[in-house]
C-alpha cells in the first residue's frame, strides 16, 4: 500500500517540493546551484511541446466532419476566454483595492535601482501594438515557429494545415496516419520526461528559496498573500460555479489532474504539463478536435492566473509609489490589460515582461516600481501557473459541453475514479464514443468513409 502511494507521480513531486524548500532554506548556496535541474526539465518539455501541439491541432481539425464545427468551437472558446480573463482581471483589481498591500510603503521611484529590471524593460520596449500583435500571429516560417515554441504561431499554422487536410478528404489519410503515429511516439517520450519531474521540482524550489530566501517575503508578504488568496477564490468560487453550471465537479477534476498541478507547482510553468493535460482531457471523454484546438489556444488567450497578477501588481506599484489613480485610470488599466494579457505565454517570467510592456504603454504608473516585485515574483509565479492550468482545463471541458463534444458517461466514470488508468492506456478515440453530438463533431478513423 505504501509502495503504491509513494509510487504516484504527484506524491513524488510533492516530496520533491518539500525537500527542495528545506534544502534551499538550510543551505541556500547549494540550493541556488541546483537551478539546472529545473531548467533541464523545462527544456525537455519544450523539446516535445511544439511537435505535440502541432500534431494535436492538425489532427483535431483534420478529423472534423465540417469546417463549420471549427468556427463554432473556436468562436465559443474565444468568447469563454474573454469572459473568464475579464473576470480574473476584475477580481484582482477589486482585491488589491480592498486590501491595499502597497499603501504606506512610500517608495520614491527616482531612488529605485532599475538595473535589475533592465532586461525586462528592454523586452517590454520591443512589445508592439494590437496591429503588430495580429501580424506576429503569422509566422515568417513554419519551422521557425516550431523551433521557437511560439504557441500562437503554431496554432495559426496548425489550423491552416488541418483545414487543408480536412478538405483533401481520403487523400489526406496517409498524412493523418503518419501524424497519429508521430503523436503517439511523442507521448511516449513525454512519459519518459515526466519521470524526472520530482527531481526537477526539487531543484527548482531549492533554487527559489535559496536565492530569494524566506526573509525577502516578509516585507511583501501581504501582496503575495493577497495574490494567493485571490487565485484560490477565483478557482473555487468562479471556476467552481462555472463547473457546477456545466454539470461536473471542480473538486473531482482537480483530483483527476493532481499530478499536473503538483508538477506546475514545482516547475512554476503551466507549459510543462500542456501535452499531458491534453492527453488526460481526451481520456476524460472530451473530443480530440476540441482538446487539440482549445487547450493550445487557452495557453495564450486564457491566462487567468496572470490576469489576476497583472491588475494586482500594477495597482500595488501605484500604491507603493503614491501614484494617484482615479477610478477611470484603473478602468483604463483594466482595458489595456484585456488586450496585452492575451499575448502572454505559460513560461516563467513572461508575466513580468507583459506587465512591464503594459505600464510602459500607459505612462502613468512608474515602470521602475517593478523592482519592488523582484523578490516575490518567482514565488507568485506558482500561483499564476497553477491557476492558468486549472482555468485551461475547466475551459476545455466547458467548451466541449457547450458544443456537445464530450462523453458525459465516461467523464462521470473517470471523475469518480472508476476508470483512472490514463497512463496505461491510450486516450479514447472520438469514434468510440457513444454521444451522438460528439460523434458528429469528428470524422471516423477511416477517412475514406
Amino acid at each position: 500500500m505504501a509502495k503504491s502511494f509513494f509510487g504516484r507521480l504527484y506524491v513524488q513531486v510533492l516530496i520533491g517540493v518539500i525537500a527542495g524548500g528545506l534544502l534551499g532554506y538550510l543551505y541556500p548556496r547549494l540550493g541556488t546551484d541546483l537551478k539546472p535541474l529545473g531548467d533541464l526539465f523545462i527544456r525537455l518539455i519544450k523539446m516535445v511541446f511544439a511537435p505535440v501541439i502541432f500534431a494535436m491541432v492538425v489532427l483535431g481539425i483534420a478529423k472534423m466532419e465540417s469546417l463549420k464545427e471549427l468556427g463554432r468551437v473556436g468562436a465559443r472558446a474565444l468568447i469563454y476566454f474573454e469572459v473568464m480573463s475579464t473576470f480574473a482581471l476584475l477580481l484582482g483589481l477589486i482585491v488589491v483595492n480592498v486590501i491595499q498591500p502597497g499603501v504606506g510603503m512610500n517608495v520614491d521611484p527616482a531612488h529605485l535601482d532599475t538595473k535589475s529590471i533592465s532586461s525586462y524593460t528592454a523586452a517590454a520596449a520591443k512589445s508592439t501594438g494590437f496591429v503588430d500583435f495580429l501580424l506576429n500571429m503569422v509566422p515568417t516560417s513554419a519551422l521557425d515557429a516550431l523551433a521557437r515554441n511560439d504557441i500562437l504561431q503554431i496554432l495559426v499554422f496548425g489550423t491552416m494545415f488541418g483545414i487543408a487536410l480536412s478538405r483533401m478528404g481520403r487523400h489526406a489519410k496517409p498524412v493523418v496516419d503518419m501524424l497519429e503515429a508521430f503523436n503517439t511516439g511523442m507521448f511516449i517520450v513525454l512519459g519518459m520526461v515526466m519521470r524526472i519531474a520530482p527531481v526537477a521540482a526539487f531543484g527548482a524550489i531549492a533554487f527559489t528559496v535559496g536565492k530569494y530566501g524566506l526573509g525577502s517575503l516578509l516585507s511583501l508578504g501581504q501582496l503575495m498573500g493577497s495574490m494567493y488568496l485571490t487565485c484560490v477564490a477565483f478557482v473555487f468560487v468562479v471556476l467552481g460555479a462555472v463547473a457546477r453550471i456545466s454539470g461536473f465537479s471542480l473538486w473531482k477534476l482537480l483530483r483527476f489532474l493532481r499530478e499536473e498541478i503538483f508538477t506546475v507547482l514545482g516547475t512554476s510553468s503551466s507549459e510543462s504539463v500542456v501535452p499531458q493535460l491534453m492527453k488526460k482531457l481526451e481520456h476524460l471523454g472530451v473530443a480530440k478536435p476540441v482538446v487539440g484546438l482549445v487547450v493550445p489556444a487557452g495557453v495564450t488567450f486564457n491566462p487567468d492566473g496572470q490576469c489576476i497578477y497583472y491588475t494586482m501588481a500594477a495597482i500595488f506599484i501605484a500604491q507603493a509609489t503614491n501614484t494617484p489613480l482615479t477610478l477611470m485610470d484603473q478602468l483604463v488599466v483594466l482595458g489595456v490589460l484585456m488586450i496585452t494579457s492575451k499575448g502572454s505565454a505559460g513560461v516563467t517570467g513572461s508575466g513580468f515582461i507583459t506587465l512591464a510592456a503594459t505600464l510602459a504603454s500607459m505612462g502613468k504608473i512608474p515602470v521602475a516600481g517593478m523592482v519592488l516585485l523582484l523578490g516575490v515574483d518567482r514565488f507568485m509565479s506558482e500561483a499564476r501557473a497553477i491557476t492558468n492550468t486549472i482555468g485551461n482545463a475547466v475551459g476545455t471541458v466547458v467548451v466541449a459541453r457547450w458544443v456537445g463534444a464530450v462523453d458525459r458517461a465516461r467523464m462521470a466514470r473517470v471523475l469518480d475514479g472508476a476508470d483512472p488508468a490514463c497512463d496505461q492506456e491510450a486516450a479514447p478515440q472520438v469514434s468510440e464514443v457513444r454521444d451522438d453530438a460528439m460523434v458528429s463533431l469528428a470524422k471516423p478513423q477511416n477517412l475514406s468513409a
